[in-house]
């Protein structure tokens, strides 16, 4: 049984991952799960400069999962280069470092540098992130602005590529995934910009606007009033989005939102993911990758399949 998922040149030895903001960049999870045994470690975000994140309160439960406005809460680039990577060297599982920032150049900033180390394994953009250049608006609900910031990265991610065969290092050109936020009308118009921009995979979906209010206060119960709402609630719109996306576009698809267990995630295979990521899952149950990736095997031994990619083929 073949379980292993390719995405460009990176071959990942299962489709079972930990979401970005979920797992940290993996030393906090160090015990309670079998690191080495994910298909990949999508990392907390990375931005060129140490962000503190919003203020508190920043989590909210809700009915069917949870709010979170952290604020891409990380170290910056060079701490994590110097204090984040050299753990992450020793994983055997994929390293996809999460990349955000507050314009394009932030974005390229963060690329270029990690370019030049080794260790990682590809790129995961996340366009939700309101472009400061654009009076705040997300770089995810403007076509022209995904399918540029992706070309830009691509080409960075060639350079970089070819800066380290020369110099006699890893040579494999990383693959560059863009997160689409579903806060759009139309999600297969971003995945048709990333595709032209260069892109070689999709993740979907980035999470929902969401807002509680406190009842008591009469306030949102989120510092910044709203935030991104995870968890099975928004599992239905996940899975209809990667349905569409990997009919609209040839690139593969990871899909993510709401998945807890096996069941969850071979809706997304069925529906055209070529792999998923857990997310908000893990807070509750750190063993729930584990637990996927023994549902999905025992599903394609029961099916009788060879093959992670030959789930899709299944759906009537």
């Amino acid at each position: 049984m073949d379980l292993s998922v390719r995405i460009g040149e990176l071959l990942m030895p299962n489709p079972v991952g930990a979401a970005s903001g979920v797992f940290g960049y993996g030393e906090e999870y160090e015990g309670l799960v079998d690191i080495d045994a994910l298909g990949a470690l999508y990392t907390k975000a990375v931005t060129p400069e140490a962000r503190a994140g919003n203020a508190a309160p920043r989590l909210a439960d809700t009915p069917a999962g949870m709010l979170n406005s952290i604020g891409l809460a990380n170290p910056g680039l060079d701490a994590f280069i110097a204090d984040k990577l050299p753990a992450l060297r020793k994983r055997a599982c994929a390293i996809v470092v999460n990349v955000a920032g507050k314009t394009e150049d932030d974005y390229l900033r963060v690329v270029e540098g990690i370019e030049a180390e080794e260790g990682v394994d590809g790129y995961e953009i996340n366009v939700s992130c309101p472009n400061v250049a654009h009076g705040g608006m997300a770089f995810g609900v403007d076509c022209a602005l995904i399918e540029r910031l992706t070309r830009r990265l691509r080409d960075a991610a060639d350079a970089g590529a070819k800066a380290r065969a020369r110099s006699g290092g890893p040579s494999a050109r990383r693959p560059i995934i863009v997160k689409l936020s579903p806060n759009v009308s139309d999600i297969t118009a971003s995945a048709k910009a990333a595709e032209a921009g260069g892109a070689d995979a999709l993740s979907c979906i980035n999470t929902l606007v969401g807002m509680v209010i406190d009842l008591k206060k009469k306030t949102p119960t989120l510092a910044m009033k709203t935030g991104g709402l995870s968890g099975p609630a928004i599992r239905p719109v996940g899975v209809a989005a990667v349905y569409r996306v990997s009919r609209a576009v040839a690139l593969p698809v990871i899909g993510l939102g709401g998945i807890g267990c096996a069941d969850d995630a071979l809706q997304y295979l069925l529906a055209g993911a070529s792999a998923v990521q857990l997310g908000t899952a893990i807070f509750a149950r750190p063993e729930a990758p584990a637990d996927t990736l023994a549902g999905i095997r025992a599903f394609m031994e029961a099916e009788g399949l060879e093959r992670v990619a030959e789930i899709a083929g299944l759906l009537r």
